[in-house]
């Protein structure tokens, strides 16, 4: 048995890639046309593969008496072995994979001999013949006609250990997503996921939009941005970090239900649970409160879970996810009581709470934070990787919610919330703050803290406070990881394993 084929004038090369450029040279020099355009196709592998699935109404023999119409197919090929007069190779399209066959009887001898001089694993190929099943029982297209389409002049990676280098898989997306099913699939429940989302929102009046990347002021959440210059208008511009506060302007301007599935930039560290570059859903519906936006997403997300993966159960790593009871609902407060090991005295004070979170094993910054931002990384710290079925954490500090509505009686704490499976924060909820003057002195609070050093600190967005003064309704609003929530259907431990580019710093030369 062979695998690779050379055409007997072919002289010795030991370099693939110029044997790949001698059998396109060869192909071309007996008749055909290199990287040719106009094969129609008129059958995937799959329609094939399901129309012919019954073995005992098409044997090999019935399809021997009353041959099939002649189909069209094309694709990669991906296994080729050649038996003296008989060659063997799988086809792979977009929807599965069908084995093809050649024999010097069935396709003629010139047909046979192009194909065996001149295809390589890898090459593109479209070809013709009518349905066959071999002696084995496997559904074969016996091929009477072929057109080499691509020559692929580097060959693949090894057919039984793939793309074993992580590194390499995402550098080289091409090759994983050619070479792994597994891989197509976790892109394409993705972009499922993605649809169901869409179909969900538009279904409850909500209107799709799309507001600017490029902008003077990066807010709307607190993050560094990516920095960059308009020629044109010699103007300094941060990349869009949220799409929060022009949606917002949006409710003011009378459209009560918006969504946006936004690319956001943060410029901030690489991890398995952040990328510079990722996307996220941002929806705002006027009259609404965080209980309300709370109810609404474990609605959403049992729709979608269902939808994509056919169960409201899934696996991610050693856990079954379960999204059909009701999310489990608790303050951030009761969450350091009861999961954190905290006493009701240690949270008295920040100098009490510093020193039992120091006890914890928490790295207290110093200078010493306020006691609403301590509050928050004790949690972060000693709470969060124990949430793994669904959560909403609620009640968080005004230190850490600059644009979230107080609690009635509760200084310093706002109605905000956010969920938490598998151990990570997938999505925030908020009764949003609408009033101005509260507003203005959230930014100056944020001013501050920029002055102090702190680069995450949100700028003082004046045209915003502007529209908050025209009168923006009361409202709830949602923040959900499209990407996280990718690594949860897919059962990925990387946001890099559902990025189909993730950033990579370039290998040196």
């Amino acid at each position: 048995m062979s695998t690779v084929n050379t055409p007997a004038n072919a002289p010795e090369i030991s370099d693939l890639r110029a044997q790949r450029e001698f059998k396109l040279n060869e192909y071309v020099r007996r008749g055909g046309e290199a990287y040719p355009n106009g094969f129609s196709p008129n059958a995937t592998t799959v329609q094939l593969a399901e129309t012919y699935a019954d073995a005992h109404t098409y044997s090999q023999q019935a399809l021997h008496d009353t041959p099939t119409p002649v189909f069209k197919l094309a694709g990669r090929v991906m296994l080729l072995r050649a038996f003296g007069k008989l060659i063997f190779a799988r086809v792979q399209d977009g929807a599965g994979q069908l084995q093809i066959s050649l024999s010097v009887d069935a396709s003629g001898a010139e047909v046979f001999g192009l194909f065996n001089d001149c295809i390589d694993m890898g090459d593109i190929i479209g070809v013709e013949g009518p349905i066959t099943r071999t002696n084995k029982g496997e559904l074969t297209l016996s091929v009477q006609k072929f057109v080499l389409l691509t020559k692929g002049l580097q060959p693949l990676p090894d057919k039984y250990h793939g793309m074993a280098d992580v590194e390499a898989r995402y550098r080289q997306r091409y090759l994983d997503l050619i070479t792994s099913p597994e891989t197509r699939r976790v892109f394409e429940v993705r972009s499922r996921a993605i649809s169901a989302i869409r179909r969900f929102l538009d279904d409850r009046g909500f209107l799709e939009v799309e507001t600017p990347v490029l902008q003077i002021q990066a807010g709307g959440a607190s993050a560094r941005p990516f920095k960059t210059h308009h020629n044109a208008l010699d103007l300094e511009l941060n990349m869009r970090i949220a799409p929060e506060l022009f949606l917002k302007r949006l409710l003011v301007g009378g459209f009560e239900r918006v969504y946006e599935l936004s690319r956001n930039f943060r410029n901030e560290g690489i991890s398995v649970k952040h990328n510079p570059e990722f996307t996220m859903l941002e929806f705002y519906s006027a009259y609404g409160t965080r209980e309300d936006a709370m109810h609404l997403m474990e609605e959403m997300l049992r729709h979608t879970v269902s939808k994509v993966c056919g169960s409201h159960a899934i696996p991610y790593g050693d856990h079954v996810i379960d999204f059909a009871p009701e999310f489990t609902k608790m303050t951030m407060r009761d969450a350091l009581l009861t999961l954190g090991g905290f006493t009701e005295a240690d949270l008295v004070h920040v100098d009490e709470l510093a020193a039992a979170a120091k006890a914890k094993g928490v790295d207290v910054p110093k200078p010493l934070p306020s006691y609403g931002e301590l509050f928050q990384l004790c949690f972060e710290e000693l709470v969060e990787k124990q949430l793994i079925q669904p959560t909403y954490i609620m009640d968080y500090p005004i230190e850490t919610s600059p644009l979230v509505r107080q609690i009635p009686g509760r200084l310093g704490w706002t109605q905000r919330a956010e969920l938490y499976i598998a151990g990570r924060e997938h999505g925030e909820f908020y009764s949003e703050l609408n009033d101005p003057i509260d507003q203005r002195s959230r930014f100056e609070r944020q001013v501050e803290q920029a002055k102090k050093g702190n680069a995450e600190a949100m700028p003082f967005d004046h045209d915003f406070l502007n529209a908050l003064e025209v009168g923006m309704p009361p409202a709830l609003g949602v923040g959900l990881g499209i990407d996280r929530l990718a690594m949860l259907l897919t059962n990925q431990p990387s946001i890099r394993d559902v990025l189909l580019f993730p950033l990579m710093k370039p290998k040196a030369e």
